[in-house]
């Protein structure tokens, strides 16, 4: 095989399956606690208040993680959802049926993302119809430095607001040895620093990584090594 066409480990990760479906459940919190009991209270009270929220943070913190953990737990109860990201080039109009508006990746928006995502807030927090919708957005920044049209970084930053904060390596390893200890895996430092330096940095997956990894080793009885670990990006 063409070494060019290997795609590189952190991809690989991706592609098998380590990413089972995001919930509020499966998202590790640690630091970004209040957050994430925001949205949990949320989700789950029929009542919802419609006051936006915002979630701002450097990529690895988990913006889009929780964004698709609502969508999930909103639509496992039948609810629609409008939902607009950096790859959705031409978004459509705003549905009255919708229930709330998600908003992904605000910072990497084009001028025609930014005007329907305009669209979509002021739709769901004025709705012709029924009561207003709650409008949840993410970034990699407040709002107040978003570099998109006043009219759309003014309305985000007027609701809820989180600063959602990635662990440092430091923090990382720690939680990840804790995880471990808990799982009775015994990960080698030879492993943890594989994980850590050719693998997504942010935690969840990281410890969707050990999930996988240690069914893996129970399953071939090996002892979690970093042969063991490339054997089970090859075979998986």
């Amino acid at each position: 095989m063409n070494s060019a066409a290997t795609p590189p480990m952190k991809q690989l990760a991706l592609d098998i399956g380590l990413a089972p479906v995001p919930t509020l459940d499966n998202f590790v919190a640690v630091g970004n606690e209040a957050a994430l009991e925001h949205l949990r209270l949320w989700v789950g009270n029929p009542l919802r208040s419609p006051v936006p929220t915002c979630l701002w943070g450097e990529g690895g913190s988990g913006k889009t993680h929780l964004l698709r953990a609502v969508r999930e737990a909103l639509q496992s109860h039948g609810a629609r959802v409008g939902w607009l990201d950096a790859q959705n080039l031409h978004p459509g109009d705003y549905d009255e049926h919708w229930e709330a508006v998600l908003l992904d990746d605000v910072h990497l928006y084009t001028a025609e993302q930014q005007a329907a995502a305009f669209n979509w807030f002021v739709n769901a927090q004025a709705p012709a119809h029924g009561p207003a919708r709650w409008v949840l957005a993410a970034a990699d920044r407040p709002p107040a430095d978003l570099q998109v049209r006043e009219d759309l970084r003014t309305r985000l930053g007027w609701g809820h607001v989180f600063q959602l904060k990635a662990l440092g390596e430091t923090e990382r390893r720690a939680v990840l040895r804790r995880a471990a200890d808990e799982r009775g895996v015994f990960l080698g430092d030879e492993v943890m620093d594989f994980m850590l330096n050719r693998f997504s940095r942010d935690l969840t997956s990281l410890m969707m990584l050990l999930d996988q990894l240690d069914a893996y080793a129970l399953r071939t009885q090996r002892a979690i090594t970093i042969p063991l670990l490339k054997s089970m990006l090859e075979n998986e």
